[in-house]
């Protein structure tokens, strides 16, 4: 039996989305996940996300992409699949589900006609980074980003 399945995220999901999007970016409050997503199930050209469900039907990974047409940092194509963000619940990690999550991402791409796969970490997420290269990420360089008010 598979331990998980994966599919598309739709409007029956905005509860599970939007408390997996507020772990990975916390400064936004889950009401404010909630519009965003429902912004995104408005323009299906803009975002897709997958979930990734037990057998029992728990939402326990999510993972966001879209299609960048600006400069992606190391690609040679554009535009470019770009995994804007994944997460995998604590319990399950290291089994599977970024993975399928990744996979599924892919398969979405090639249906786009694209053929690289962007993503990117902070500096300091060595987790993400370790989870990046065991999915077969290849890391293309690092930035630090400055700005000064005017």
């Amino acid at each position: 039996m598979t331990r998980f399945v994966v599919r598309v995220a739709g409007e029956e999901d905005v509860e599970a989305w939007a408390a997996l999007r507020h772990q990975l970016w916390p400064e936004l409050d889950v009401e404010g996940h909630r519009v965003e997503i429902r912004e995104a199930l408005t323009e299906p050209d803009r975002l897709v996300a997958f979930l990734c469900l037990e057998a029992a039907g728990r939402v326990v990974a999510l993972a966001e992409a879209s299609i960048r047409s600006d400069y992606v940092n190391g690609c040679e194509t554009s535009p470019v699949a770009f995994l804007e963000g994944i997460i995998v619940d604590p319990a399950v990690r290291r089994q599977g589900a970024a993975a399928l999550l990744v996979a599924a991402v892919g398969d979405w791409a090639r249906g786009q006609g694209l053929s690289e796969l962007a993503s990117d970490a902070e500096l300091h997420n060595t987790v993400s980074h370790a989870m990046h290269a065991a999915l077969g990420f290849e890391e293309t360089e690092r930035v630090v980003y400055f700005r000064r008010p005017l």
